[in-house]
């Protein structure tokens, strides 16, 4: 009882110290409206501006920034281009080599964005580009190292994934705080000086409340991570690295802790999409599907053009909220610095947003067991707990996993094809009941990403406090659903690299809010209007995903149902009698 208080709090921590790393590093970069008015005021690039005489004439008084304004959002572009950009080769780091050498990577890039920005000045204004880029990509590995930690809570996962999500949302008000402190007296390179020194927090974090693995989904018994680990826990990966006589006639346990070999470049041989590593039957896609047919599968592709038009106008608003509020407030900068302000607290309420949509995940999971399965509710499930049955396996029985609170080592008792009772049957349903639920989340995100963007193309001030609610609602919407939604539709061993890819494809189109950005400030002379109503057009494009994936469950449905009617009826044998189920 004592060592399941102990596990309890321990998850607990590992729950809430993930949340306060997400809140207050990960994704700062998006707090970029902030930074900039402090980075201005610094006169970073403010040799790009020119006199008001040589400009053309646009009737404002004092020099002509739009080239400075136009290099800032650069580095804001480049630096979100590689936040996505490089979560692929990143995730594949985490899915090959394991949680704690990628938290080690993340913390070295953090570390050493915020040690460039504390020492850049206004001479040496070109710092930011790298800078921007390793602030990103530390960010990005941080919260991919921690949507993991849903899978320690069962029914609640999609909730704490979203939940995440929020957090690197709320995030971006770090940069609010920075400009509050600068204004009160306190220097840029002493607040970025603090943000070096609390890697001292990451590293803590890694090794005494992170696995060095990954953490299953779900869970085998006793589960135990972190410094003061022992056994599965330890090095834990895969169902077959924890038994690897699977297949071959034994089973002995081997004890991963006990086998220094098993590491490093033994870990990608192990045979990933069998058993666990989360993905087991029932969750999302087969557990045997490759990573090509993920990548090359009608959902992916939908799902990727969801995420890909409403990025971009999330990115193309935080890049140009800036010179759109100086246009919409006629430079008045203390307006402008107030818009500002309200902005970046909005962007707090990311973390309380986000976990409505994993509510709207895991909505079909109440009532169940704490690992969300459905577990023990057949009267097979009851009829394999009589203490009548013998209590060891047969010779060459499979070892794991646990069902209904038996080994699955009793499954020879039944007719069944594979070690499977008949609450593990009943992953086909659950996962296509997961799957479901993610119809209503991806087509709730896409409307208020529609609504953000009309909100957003209303040239009055005062509406944009309204445009900003709606954008945070619609961000904290985006970014939990698209990482709950790979980790429901496609197998978990997969869920670093194709979460990488997706970032990372989108990015390429997120590129086109810098020819948007010139389009604005050029042509169509500081009038987002013509480009926001384009936007609104192409987001429109992003309802066919909730469509497909409807389809893909009435598939599925249509397939369960089949072979229900094919299958043969399933026995069991006990003291030689044998009785239908």
């Amino acid at each position: 009882m004592e060592k399941q208080g102990a596990r309890l709090a321990k998850r607990l921590g590992t729950l809430l110290s993930g949340l306060l790393e997400c809140m207050c590093f990960a994704g700062v970069i998006f707090g970029w409206a902030s930074l900039v008015y402090v980075l201005k005021d610094m006169h970073y690039f403010e040799e790009l501006c020119v006199p008001a005489a040589n400009g053309t004439g646009n009737g404002t008084q004092g020099p002509d920034c739009r080239a400075q304004d136009e290099q800032l959002s650069l580095v804001f572009t480049i630096g979100s281009f590689m936040n996505n950009f490089m979560t692929f080769p990143t995730g594949y780091i985490f899915d090959r080599f394991g949680t704690m050498p990628a938290r080690l990577l993340a913390i070295s890039f953090y570390t050493g964005g915020t040690l460039l920005i504390a020492f850049s000045t206004a001479a040496t204004a070109l710092i930011l580009f790298p800078a921007m880029c390793l602030l990103s990509i530390g960010g990005i590995l941080l919260i991919l190292t921690n949507m993991q930690v849903g899978n320690l809570f069962g029914k609640h996962r999609s909730t704490i994934i979203t939940l995440y999500n929020g957090a690197f949302d709320s995030s971006s008000a770090v940069f609010l705080v920075v400009k509050l402190l600068y204004e009160q007296g306190l220097t840029l390179r002493a607040t970025f000086l603090f943000l070096s020194a609390c890697s001292a927090w990451h590293l803590t974090r890694t090794f005494c409340l992170m696995p060095r693995w990954h953490i299953p989904y779900p869970l085998p018994p006793g589960y135990a991570y972190g410094l003061r680990c022992r056994r599965q826990g330890c090095s834990y990966r895969t169902h077959e690295e924890q038994w690897p006589g699977l297949g071959d006639g034994t089973h002995e346990p081997s004890d991963p802790c006990s086998e220094p070999g098993l590491r490093g470049a033994d870990a990608g041989k192990a045979p990933m999409g069998k058993g666990e590593s989360g993905a087991g039957p029932g969750h999302g896609e087969p557990p045997g599907m490759s990573f090509r047919a993920c990548v090359f599968s009608k959902l992916f592709f939908w799902h990727l053009m969801w995420l890909s038009v409403m990025q971009l106008r999330h990115y193309l608003f935080i890049g140009t909220l800036n010179p759109t509020l100086e246009h919409l407030a006629a430079r008045d900068t203390a307006l402008v610095s107030t818009y500002t302000n309200a902005f970046a607290f909005t962007q707090l309420c990311g973390v309380l947003c986000a976990p409505w949509n994993g509510l709207i995940l895991d909505r079909h999971k109440r009532g169940r067991s704490k690992d969300g399965s459905a577990k023990g509710n057949h009267p097979v499930c009851h009829q394999l707990l009589d203490p009548a049955l013998p209590a060891a396996a047969p010779a060459g029985a499979h070892p794991g996993p646990w069902c209904c609170e038996l080994p699955c080592s009793s499954a020879p008792y039944l007719s069944l094809p594979s070690c499977q009772c008949l609450s593990c049957l009943s992953g086909g349903s659950d996962s296509l009941a997961d799957l479901r639920s993610c119809v209503l989340s991806l087509a709730v995100t896409v409307l208020q990403c529609v609504a953000f963007s009309v909100c957003a193309s209303v040239p009055v001030l005062p509406v944009q406090y309204a445009t900003f609610i709606l954008q945070v609602l619609s961000r904290s919407f985006l970014y939990g659903g698209n990482a709950a939604f790979l980790a429901i539709a496609f197998p978990l061993e997969h869920f670093g690299k194709l979460y990488g890819l997706v970032m990372g494809l989108s990015a390429m189109v997120s590129l086109l809010q810098y020819p948007c950005f010139a389009l604005i400030k050029g042509p169509l002379s500081d009038d987002p209007f013509y480009v926001n109503i384009g936007l609104i057009i192409v987001i429109l494009l992003a309802f066919v995903s909730p469509l497909v994936v409807l389809r893909e469950c009435q598939r599925r449905e249509s397939e369960q149902e089949k072979q229900h009617v094919d299958s043969p009826s399933l026995t069991l044998t006990k003291a030689g009698v044998e009785s239908s189920i």
